[in-house]
């Protein structure tokens, strides 16, 4: 038997646009993982891909929320893309959930859409 979990969240881009100050600077640091930083800011755009994986983020929590799954946090979701640019998940934390988890990320000219689906085996 299985539940499954979903989870969607949106974002304004322009928000993950000011990469150079201080304590948005901060911001990242605490909740994107050094991987993801490293792929967003070799972009020449890289607020769209910021952006886009903080609405990663949060839907993945929603998602594992909607399975009362709690004390995941941002910096524990890292999003990575596959060599065909396919986006995954996966959480750093330990826990006793056996857990599939597909994500979709899009981003337009002013928004980022993260939409999650988590599957548990019960």
């Amino acid at each position: 038997m299985h539940d499954i979990g979903i989870g969607t969240d949106i974002e304004e881009i322009r928000r993950f646009e000011n990469n150079k100050d201080p304590s948005f600077l901060a911001f990242l640091k605490k909740n994107f993982t050094r991987i993801e930083l490293d792929y967003c800011l070799s972009k020449d755009t890289p607020a769209p891909h910021l952006a886009a994986r903080f609405a990663g983020k949060e839907a993945v929590i929603k998602a594992l929320s909607s399975l009362n799954i709690t004390h995941t946090f941002y910096p524990d979701i890292e999003i990575t893309n596959n060599e065909k640019g396919v986006p995954s998940v996966r959480i750093n934390t330990e826990h006793n959930e056996k857990i599939i988890i597909k994500i979709s990320l899009s981003h337009s000219s002013g928004m980022a859409l993260a939409f999650c689906v988590i599957i548990r085996e019960v």
